[in-house]
């Protein structure tokens, strides 16, 4: 059955050796009672370790039912432990936090035996001891005797081939001895036990063989066996604990220590908790954004100028100053020269943006660049006039100018809305009439008024009224008021040096006939702060209203003077280019292209849309070609939500700082729990637990603090959000600003769970190479 030659296992402390066993030899019995006997340190219980595979030997040979184990791995080692030994321990060794049931099946646990089976060998063994009555119990509910008898069902559970005794009756009374000594007895009928004691009157009574042991060699064996080697029937199952079994084994180690467990679980979830309730009023206020933008960038159009800004541009760099430049200047593009391009606006174009599909878009205006020759009349004298808010008076400075191209380039701010029932939507959609009625034909204009019912000073001026800062007017002075539109052939007149010359502002050429007449139709304020400067505080006109001053100019004798012409017709001077002969065919009326398209999207959803139409447009086309488009909603939301995300990346990192403390606290929490738990480590390798399996069993106690934690600090952040709330709703007048997102806060308890797991991986490891023989020993 079992054979031991020439066993040698020696112990170095500095230059001493320790002999625990000298050339051992000895076979058993397959069914025998061995008592070997001896003083403390004469070897014997080294001789019981090596012979249950705790204590490796040094050289010689241990074989098995013929099965040498020189060449075994610790695989096997676990394997040979779990199934073919059982161990008997003179201080019980029970796992404490576990159930006695729980104890006896641990052994079978570890085997992969059927959870049936198993629970039915289990209770087997221990009413086969005595304790039926006992076995829902815990180890702190039983007396020694008990203790020892759980031990002894453990130890017969699994049906082993040997067991093995350390001074079985060591911390028992006599009474208590003799029953759990004649227990044993019984049990070697069945299988080989050895026992280990120093008591010879104990071993003389109940074993049928006494080994007398001494200073690591045998003395004398009272009944000699010569084992039959020949023969290799030695078969080894290899053992394996789930993650499963793993996890419940910790989770009732953790019941025992609720108190440090939720304080190291809360410890923990600090960092989760900080970065949950960042993400959490990051999301919110996102979201807040979001929706602002999806208020008020929506109204912000799309928008199409003949002259675009190219954001693509290669940027400038500074070239180093060689020795060749130091005497030289270098003639450069400036980078805004280098991001002009000039986008070719054709008849084809404008088509294409007329078949937007009016669920992305009903709302399209097209501005011109042509001048319109308007008179105003006020207390009977005739003056020039302007649909603009550009102060034209002497020395003003550029500001004025420079708004009204910034209003061209993003259509932010100007005067003109579109035509048609479109039109008529849009300004329902932003504005209210305060006096008027809102406009029906091309020829009615309006007055844009801010929330506080004032307008630009500059429109006012421009359309011929005398005004002074902060002045009122009565709703019925400008309600009603009327403009003329006079034609080119009769606003200009033809010089014999061939230029032209604008006919003079008077009444004659105020009442012609064939002026056309324009009347303030209404007064329309903003509706609400989404919509100021949609257009701009002062007059607005319909589209349609510059289509038709096109139209009656195009064929004008000034507009075709122009167009045969090198020189400009208005001031004879000479034109170098034909952009500037363009531009002054536009002014005079004689171009139909549009100077400007705005696009208005139906709602902030549909802006992506439109643009993957236009950008449909450009596909395959040369740069040149590609018709460039300005989306200032775009910009600007990029921008929020960079600024957003930059600022919950930097919250985040230093929130992260707290994972980290907790990943090192969970690190030392379980290199403790290794400590605590040393001899149950010991106890699951005497059971056959593989260095895998004692490492599952940290990592799952990790695991469930790691879970534990996420988990809490998300419901303490979910709950922070209430007062947080609170506060910002009383500081910032936003509601739910702090919303945690479902998803979140699942990837949070994942992360907590990861960085506890990888934090205790290593105590794990430790404690997954702890010496078996070593740890049980530890108290």
């Amino acid at each position: 059955m079992l054979e031991l030659k020439h066993i040698k296992k020696y112990f170095y402390v500095g230059d001493s050796v320790t002999k625990a066993l000298d050339d051992v030899s000895v076979s058993f019995r397959p069914k025998e009672f061995v008592a070997i006997l001896g003083p403390s340190g004469s070897g014997k219980t080294t001789m019981l370790n090596g012979i249950g595979g705790l204590d490796i030997y040094d050289s010689g040979d241990l074989i098995i039912k013929g099965k040498s184990t020189k060449d075994f791995s610790e695989a096997d080692w676990d394997a040979y432990r779990n199934n073919s030994v059982g161990f008997i321990f003179q201080s019980y060794n029970i796992i404490g936090h576990l159930s006695i049931l729980d104890n006896v099946e641990m052994g079978m646990t570890l085997s992969g035996v059927p959870n049936a089976e198993k629970k039915e060998k289990a209770v087997k063994a221990l009413e086969r001891v005595g304790l039926g009555p006992h076995m829902n119990k815990k180890p702190n509910q039983l007396s020694g005797g008990q203790m020892q008898r759980v031990a002894i069902a453990r130890a017969i559970a699994n049906d082993p081939e040997i067991l093995l005794c350390d001074e079985p009756t060591g911390a028992l009374d006599t009474e208590t001895s003799v029953q759990i000594m004649e227990l044993i007895k019984e049990l070697s009928k069945e299988r080989l036990v050895i026992m280990v004691t120093h008591n010879p009157e104990l071993a003389k009574q109940y074993a049928n063989r006494i080994i007398n042991f001494a200073d690591g060699k045998i003395q004398n064996d009272s009944n000699p066996y010569q084992e039959d080697t020949s023969k290799d029937s030695f078969e080894l199952k290899k053992t394996k604990m789930t993650f499963w079994t793993a996890l419940k084994l910790s989770y009732t180690n953790i019941k025992t220590k609720k108190a440090r467990t939720f304080l190291t679980a809360f410890a923990s979830s600090i960092g989760i908790i900080s970065i949950a309730i960042v993400l959490a009023l990051s999301s919110g206020f996102q979201k807040q954004i979001d929706k602002t933008q999806s208020n008020t960038l929506a109204q912000f159009p799309i928008t199409i100028s003949q002259i675009a800004s190219n954001q693509t541009a290669p940027s400038t760099k500074s070239d180093k100053l060689t020795k060749a430049k130091k005497t030289k200047v270098t003639a450069k593009l400036s980078q805004a020269d280098k991001a002009t391009h000039i986008n070719k606006i054709t008849k084809k174009y404008t088509n294409y943006i007329d078949n937007i599909d009016p669920e992305l878009s009903k709302t399209i205006t097209y501005t011109y660049s042509t001048g319109m020759n308007i008179l105003s009349e006020n207390n009977g004298k005739v003056k020039t006039a302007t649909f603009s808010n550009a102060d034209t008076s002497k020395g003003a400075n550029s500001a004025s100018a420079m708004s009204n191209a910034m209003a061209t380039s993003t259509g932010i701010g100007g005067s003109v809305y579109p035509s048609g029932k479109s039109g008529q939507a849009f300004l329902k959609k932003h504005y209210k009439v305060v006096s008027g009625s809102m406009p029906t034909s091309a020829n009615d204009i309006v007055l844009i008024v801010d929330s506080d019912n004032s307008t630009n000073i500059n429109a006012l001026k421009n359309i011929g009224l005398s005004v002074k800062e902060g002045q009122k007017f009565n709703f019925n002075k400008l309600v009603g008021k009327e403009f003329k539109v006079v034609n080119n052939n009769n606003y200009y007149k033809k010089l014999p040096t061939g230029t032209f010359l604008p006919n003079a502002a008077d009444s004659t050429l105020y009442n012609n006939s064939s002026n056309t007449t324009l009347k303030i139709s209404g007064i329309l304020r903003v509706k609400s702060k989404s919509s100021e400067n949609i257009l701009a505080s002062g007059v607005a006109y319909s589209n349609q209203l510059t289509k038709n001053i096109i139209n009656d100019n195009k064929n004008s004798d000034i507009v075709t003077a122009q167009k045969s012409s090198s020189t400009n017709v208005l001031t004879g001077a000479s034109v170098e280019d034909a952009t500037t002969k363009a531009t002054l065919i536009n002014y005079l009326g004689g171009s139909t292209t549009p100077s400007s398209i705005m696009i208005y999207p139906n709602n902030f959803k549909n802006k992506d849309k439109v643009l993957k139409y236009l950008d449909k447009y450009n596909k395959g086309k040369k740069k040149s070609d590609q018709v460039i488009y300005t989306d200032m909603a775009g910009s600007v939301s990029n921008l929020t939500g960079g600024l957003m995300d930059a600022i919950t990346y930097v919250l985040i990192a230093f929130a992260g700082i707290s994972l980290v403390t907790s990943m090192i606290m969970i690190s030392i929490i379980t290199y403790t729990s290794v400590l605590e738990r040393t001899k149950e480590i010991g106890i699951l390798k005497a059971l056959g637990a593989r260095k895998k399996d004692i490492t599952r069993v940290f990592d799952a106690e990790t695991t469930i603090l790691g879970v534990a934690s996420g988990v809490l600090g998300v419901i303490i952040a979910y709950l922070a959000t209430f007062p947080i709330n609170s506060i910002l709703k009383s500081m910032t007048d936003l509601s739910n600003v702090a919303q945690l997102n479902p998803i979140h806060a699942i990837i949070l308890i994942i992360v907590s769970t990861v960085l506890t797991v990888l934090g205790g991986h290593i105590p794990a490891r430790m404690a997954a190479k702890k010496d078996a023989a070593t740890a049980l020993r530890s108290e």
